[in-house]
């Protein structure tokens, strides 16, 4: 009894999560990110796992996309640090240096270096001749790259896809925190 007890709380507390987490901006506010610790070691080597609705600590201000390779995450910040969107990614298999980037291009529709179709390219990075960018695939998959493939798309899902098109813009920030 006590294990289905503890599964139906996980799948509540799975099923809030995702329903805050593409909740619309004016339902509510994000906290605060000063107001919560950062994510402190314990008694084990294991990290309690940051709080995915809090912007990591030291990725700037203003209006921005965060891309934290650790958490496999990205935020989409507004104005005075609100919170606009966050969602999971599965990284490229070359991965963008940590730091501030600039959005240098977009492409609405096309095949991925994986052969892949995709859409909503928004690129920031290059590296070793590889450029590095956030994309869906249109059949909305996120699945692990080959790792024998020098591949630059950070994948996303469509919808999440939708929101980083109209968000980052040629000219935006990006900033890539560990």
């Amino acid at each position: 009894m006590a294990g289905l007890t503890a599964a139906a709380l996980a799948v509540v507390a799975f099923l809030a999560y995702q329903a805050s987490a593409s909740a619309p901006d004016h339902l509510g506010k994000p906290s605060d990110p000063s107001a919560v610790p950062s994510a402190q070691a314990s008694d084990s080597p294991k990290q309690k796992p940051r709080d995915p609705l809090t912007v990591p600590a030291k990725s700037g201000a203003g209006v921005r996309v965060v891309y934290s390779l650790g958490d496999r995450r990205v935020w989409l910040v507004g104005p005075k640090n609100q919170l606009r969107r966050t969602f999971e990614v599965m990284p490229s298999t070359v991965g963008p240096p940590p730091g501030v980037h600039t959005v240098t291009s977009r492409s609405g529709t096309v095949p991925g270096s994986d052969g892949v179709p995709i859409e909503h390219v928004v690129r920031f990075a290059d590296v070793d001749d590889v450029s590095i960018g956030f994309s869906a695939a249109r059949d909305g998959s996120m699945a692990s790259p080959d790792p024998r493939k020098k591949t630059g798309g950070v994948r996303m899902k469509r919808a999440d896809g939708d929101a980083m098109w109209t968000f980052a813009t040629i000219g935006s920030k990006v900033v890539v925190v560990r």
